[in-house]
């Protein structure tokens, strides 16, 4: 079977990875998704707060 196909395991039906693609980009509004570098829920000041209070604590161990 290879890379390039796919069957369908209800129906038998057999598509190519480039047909798939199209159906979800064009038919379906799919795009390409990348992650972003950082999260979009990060807060800095927490971040800096728990840098400044808990890391040292951490570091230091028990």
């Amino acid at each position: 079977m290879g890379g390039r196909r796919g069957r369908h395991p209800d129906n038998g039906a057999v598509l190519l990875r480039a047909s798939v693609w199209r159906l979800l980009t064009g038919r379906l509004g799919w795009s390409l998704q990348r992650p972003e570098r950082r999260a979009v829920e990060r807060d800095d000041s927490e971040i800096a707060r728990w840098i400044a209070h808990e890391w040292p604590r951490i570091k230091k161990g028990p």
